[in-house]
C-alpha cells in the first residue's frame, strides 16, 4: 500500500497500461516522456513518498519498467476538484514560511470543502490569506470539523511529499488532549486495534477484531487529572486514522465528552440527581462539540531538516468547561451514591 497522510484518502492522477513492446526503462525515465511538463525530481520525490504504484505495490524511481505493466501515480489531493474561492476568514499562524505554514484551526470550522461544505473551509480562509490557488495549498493532515488545535499545510508538491512521509512513517509527533466519560482506570496504556467505516452509518467508523478489516491503528493515552465521572487524558497517535480518538476511546468504555457521534452526548456517568444534570447541561452548553484539541504537533521541516514543534492553546471553551469540572461539589449524597462509579 502506499504511504497515506494521517486522514487522508489517495487521489489518482494519472493511469498508465506500459505497452507490450517497452524495452526495459527507469520509471522515472519512462513518466518523464510520458507526462507533459513535469521533471525527474518530482518523480523521484513521488516514489520517496510512495505515490508510484506498479502493479498495486509501490516502486522506487530506479525501477524497470516492464511490458504490461499498470502504473498508477497517486496523491493525497485531488487532481481536479471544486474550485475553492478566497474568503477573509481569520485565521490564526502559528509559523509560516515559504515552504509551509502551521495553523492553529478554530473549533466549528470545516478543513477542506466537500458535501454541504463548499464555503468557510479552512482552505477557503488558506487562498486568502496566502493568495494561493487550490493546487498551491497541500493539506498534509486533516482534523474533525469540531476538534481544535495545529495542523501543517504544504505549499508544494516537494513539501507535501516529505511532510506526508513523515505522517506515514509515524515520525511526526501529535498530541491531543481529550475529556472523555468515566475514570479510566490506568494511568496510561495503549489501545491496538484496526478501524474502519462502520458499515450501518457512513458517517461513523467502528474498530474491527478481523485483522483483515479496517485500517491498523495505535493510540497511546495518559492520564492527566480526573474528576471522578470523567477523565482529562493526553493521547499520543501512532497512526492517524479518521476518528481514530474517539473511536478508539468509545471503544474502551470511555467515548469523548459531548462527542454526538460516538455516544458521548449523553449523560454516561454520574447520578441521577437534577443538580448533576443541570451541571452537565450547562457543561454541554459551554462546549457544544466533542472535548479534544490537537495541542501538539511536531516535524522534521522539508528544507531545513531542522526538527519543529508547535504548541496550540487550549481553546477558551475547553478551558472553561475543565474550570467548571475542577469548580463542582457533589452533594453528600451524590458522593454516598455516585462517586463509587468508575
Amino acid at each position: 500500500m502506499p504511504n497515506e497522510s494521517a486522514a487522508s484518502v489517495l487521489y489518482e492522477h494519472y493511469h498508465f497500461t506500459v505497452d507490450r513492446r517497452q524495452s526495459a526503462i527507469r520509471i522515472d525515465k519512462y513518466l518523464v516522456v510520458h507526462i507533459a511538463g513535469i521533471s525527474r525530481n518530482r518523480i523521484q520525490a513521488a516514489a520517496d513518498a510512495n505515490y508510484i504504484i506498479v502493479n498495486n505495490k509501490p516502486v522506487k524511481s530506479s525501477y524497470q519498467v516492464k511490458s504490461n505493466d499498470e502504473i498508477r501515480i497517486v496523491m493525497p489531493f485531488e487532481r481536479r476538484g471544486v474550485e475553492v474561492l478566497p474568503e477573509d476568514i481569520p485565521l490564526t499562524i502559528l509559523y509560516e514560511d515559504d515552504t509551509l505554514l502551521v495553523v492553529d484551526k478554530p473549533p466549528n470550522m470545516v478543513v477542506h470543502p466537500g458535501h454541504g461544505n463548499y464555503s468557510g473551509t479552512l482552505l477557503n480562509g488558506l487562498v486568502y490569506h496566502g493568495q494561493m490557488k487550490h493546487e498551491k495549498a497541500f493539506l498534509v493532515h486533516r482534523i474533525d470539523k469540531d476538534t481544535s488545535g495545529a495542523l501543517v499545510v504544504a505549499k508544494t508538491e516537494e513539501a507535501l511529499m516529505f511532510l506526508s512521509n513523515q505522517f506515514s512513517a509515524h515520525t511526526s509527533k501529535r498530541l491531543y488532549m481529550a475529556l472523555v466519560w468515566g475514570n479510566v482506570q490506568q494511568d496510561e496504556g495503549t489501545i491496538t486495534a484496526n478501524i474502519g467505516r462502520d458499515p450501518n452509518d457512513r458517517l461513523r467508523f467502528k474498530v474491527f477484531h478481523d485483522e483483515n478489516v479496517g485500517r491498523y491503528a495505535i493510540t497511546h493515552y495518559r492520564v492527566l487529572e480526573r474528576f471522578g465521572y470523567v477523565t482529562l487524558i493526553e493521547c499520543r497517535l501512532e497512526t492517524g486514522r479518521t476518528h481514530q480518538i474517539r473511536v478508539h476511546m468509545s471503544h474502551i468504555g470511555h467515548p469523548l465528552f459531548n462527542d454526538e457521534r460516538y455516544g458521548g452526548d449523553a449523560i454516561r456517568k454520574g447520578t441521577v440527581f437534577s443538580k448533576y444534570k443541570q451541571f452537565i447541561t450547562n457543561c454541554f452548553e459551554i462546549m457544544p462539540r466533542q472535548a479534544l484539541h490537537a495541542r501538539l504537533l511536531g516535524f522534521v521541516h522539508p528544507t531545513t531538516n531542522e526538527e519543529m514543534m508547535f504548541e496550540s492553546p487550549l481553546p477558551d471553551d475547553f478551558s472553561r468547561m475543565l474550570e467548571k469540572w475542577r469548580n463542582y461539589k457533589p452533594s453528600v449524597d451524590e458522593k454516598i451514591i455516585g462517586m463509587t462509579e468508575n
